[in-house]
Parts: C-alpha cells; structure tokens; sequence
C-alpha cells in the first residue's frame, strides 16, 4: 500500500472547515438550550478551538492559492463563481464566529443578541457547505460530479463536527447539558460513512474512458478504506466508553486522520471528461 498525498492543502482545507462548522452548530444549541451562566462561561471559552482548527484550515487553502493576493482577488467574482462565493461564505463565517466568541468573551455580547447572533452565524455556515459542496459538483469531473460528493461533505460536517464538540463539552466541570445522543448521532454517521464508501467503490470503475479506468486511479482505495474505517470505529468506541479527555482528544484526532484519508483519495479520483465517460 503506497501513500500518495493529492491537493494536501485543500484536504486540511475542506476537512477541518467542515468540523468547525459541525461542531459550531452544535455549539450553538447547546448555548441556546443552556442557561446556566458557569457552564456558558466554559463553552464560551473553549469555542477558541473551532476557530483556531477553522483558521489553520483558511490559512491551508491560502497555501493551495499560492498567495493571499490570489484569495482577495478571488473575491472579484462573487455572484459568479462558486469559488468565489466558497471563500467570501466561509471568509463570513469566520468572521462572524470570531466576533461573536470576542464579544462573549469580553462580555460585550448584548443579551439580546446573544442567540440570534448564534442562529445567524450556524445559518451562514450551513451555507458555506452547500456552496463549498457545490463547488466540486463540476460537469467535466465525473467522478465528482455524483451524490456521493455531497455524501462525503456532509458525512464531515457531522463526523468531525460531533467528535470535536464532544470532546470539548464533555470536560466541562460545571457541565448542566445533555450529550447522551451525541454518541448515537456519531455512530450514525459512521454507518452512513461505510454505505457511501461501499457505494463508492462500486461506481469507480463505472468511470472511465478508452484507455484509463477511475479506479485505477486509487488503486488503494480498498486498504485506505479500511484503515480510515478503523479509526472511525475506535474514535466511536472511545466516544461511547469514555469521559476522559485524554481519550476524547485520541478520538477526535482519529476521526480527523480518518475523514483526510477519505478526502485524500476523493482528491486522488479526480477525472476530466475528454479523458472520462460516464459508463
């Protein structure tokens, strides 16, 4: 089994972007749901990690650009383009985000504000998702051009979005919330996660064209499947057995590892039409 790493910077890019927007929508109804002001205090606090994760995934896709330049420039084209409108969604998300954990954080957020601040924020992530989603639904890549595109997106958001979040709320030691479904709800997405991967690997070699098939281009997609759902069944083992955080941590990072893999040999299976037909 070869490694091969493809468009490493938008694997980091896309994985962890769509965990902090998982794990803010979980966030936020939590902090809708809560009031008591100790435990607010904490999530409030440790909220700094989805946007540190968010902000090392901005600064990859920087590195995919090539220059800051690059991403500004980008901007010109919002309305038109949907990298354009990927990167002015997820540049307002973060900006959102950010203004509100500074604000709590200072105790600057006005009352009012508070959760609708939260509704409009999760609102405007879910839409970077759709918009980063519809990016990669381009008509001359088959193999991206499917359901199973957006399987794998959304199947992040709810991955590394459930194991980050309850990894961090679980250590709050004023803690007045209910996780007990979060668990049930990873598992979940682990079973969705196995049906899409299967289903994957079945309409690869689907693809192709007179002298290349699209299997052929993850050749390892059966071990690097596995391995990736190895991680995932014991980041969903430790997240059922365990409380302690060092534990919880281990699961995050492998659901992490786990949804690159996935991500790397989505990346891997990239075809064009001229090279490509639909079979």
């Amino acid at each position: 089994m070869s490694i091969v790493i493809h468009e490493l910077p938008l694997v980091v890019f896309t994985v962890l972007a769509q965990s902090a927007v998982g794990s803010w929508l979980v966030f936020s109804f939590v902090l809708c749901t809560n009031s008591n002001a100790q435990s607010r205090r904490y999530v409030h606090k440790v909220m700094f990690v989805i946007l540190a994760l968010l902000g090392i995934g901005f600064i990859a896709s920087v590195l995919h650009l090539g220059t800051p330049i690059r991403a500004f420039n980008s901007l010109n084209r919002v309305g038109e383009s949907m990298m354009s409108n990927e990167i002015a969604s997820g540049a307002l998300f973060f900006a959102m985000a950010g203004m509100y954990w500074l604000l709590v954080i200072m105790r600057k957020m006005p009352l009012v504000l508070d959760k609708l601040w939260l509704v409009i924020t999760s609102l405007i992530g879910l839409a970077f998702m759709v918009i980063m989603d519809q990016v990669y639904h381009i008509p001359s890549v088959p193999t991206w051009n499917t359901p199973i595109t957006s399987c794998l997106f959304y199947g992040t958001v709810a991955l590394g979005g459930i194991a980050l979040s309850y990894a961090l709320l679980m250590a709050n030691p004023q803690r007045t919330y209910q996780l007990s479904a979060l668990p049930w709800l990873f598992s979940l997405a682990v079973l969705f996660a196995a049906i899409v991967a299967v289903y994957q690997g079945f309409a690869l070699p689907q693809i192709h064209s007179a002298i290349q098939n699209a299997a052929a281009l993850v050749p390892d997609y059966a071990p690097f499947s596995a391995l990736r759902f190895c991680c995932l069944a014991l980041a969903a083992r430790f997240i059922f057995r365990s409380k302690n955080i060092g534990v919880l941590a281990l699961a995050v990072i492998l659901t992490l590892f786990a949804e690159m893999l996935g991500r790397n040999l989505f990346y891997g299976a990239h075809m064009t039409l001229g090279m490509a037909v639909g079979g």
